[in-house]
């Protein structure tokens, strides 16, 4: 062979292979119908932190702690069969020493909801244990809200907020004292409580449309 028809020879091959890696990698995008495309961070908020309640002084110590993260279209409801954008995952739980009492209470949940905006959040969580003592709260959903202000002077500038002690309470229209209302899926006030101790991070991420039929 000639050192011309070695150099066609060779040039056909590298033809021919890059034809077959073509057309080997056409024929499995096209068997799976779509390529793989990575999907994006999901939003979390993670941490934990003491806080003061601004609008009562003692010397209780309150904690809470979340390791909570977004799980879109996961719990479907009557009527909702894909689920919500909102659907999340993880717990939460609530510390809180009782200074007069010389004893910590403490109450676990699991996230179902989370919705996120830069640098804050709302998340809820159905508690599903309860330290002897603790509040009547089994069973019942409770509401968080997470405001990530990095640190300041030494100090965290993050707050959080929640949905009892007053702040979620339904009026009876009689003399009767007004009852806590019932806390929906993502329902929380403003973080209005600052952060002593700890702190919190909140990873933002927008709310992805609901999956095509095909992917169902």
């Amino acid at each position: 062979m000639s050192f011309r028809a070695g150099r066609r020879t060779l040039a056909a091959l590298a033809a021919l292979a890059a034809g077959l890696t073509l057309s080997s990698t056409t024929s499995a995008a096209s068997a799976s119908g779509h390529q793989e495309v990575a999907r994006p961070a999901g939003a979390s908020v993670t941490g934990k932190a003491e806080f003061l309640l601004p609008y009562h002084q003692d010397d209780d110590v309150r904690s809470f702690a979340f390791d909570a993260r977004a799980d879109p279209y996961t719990r479907p409801l009557p009527g909702i069969p894909t689920g919500l954008p909102t659907d999340a995952r993880g717990t939460v739980t609530v510390s809180h020493y009782s200074a007069e009492n010389d004893i910590t209470y403490t109450a676990e949940g699991r996230v179902d909801c989370l919705v996120t905006g830069v640098r804050t959040a709302t998340l809820t969580a159905v508690i599903t244990e309860v330290s002897p003592g603790g509040p009547p709260v089994l069973g019942k959903r409770l509401g968080f809200s997470v405001y990530d202000g990095g640190e300041g002077k030494g100090r965290s500038k993050d707050r959080v907020g929640f949905s009892w002690n007053g702040v979620n309470l339904l009026p009876t229209g009689d003399d009767n004292p007004p009852e806590d209302a019932p806390v929906g899926t993502c329902m929380a006030p403003a973080p209005y409580a600052p952060v002593t101790k700890g702190g919190y991070t909140v990873r933002h991420a927008e709310l992805p449309p609901p999956p095509s039929s095909s992917a169902r």
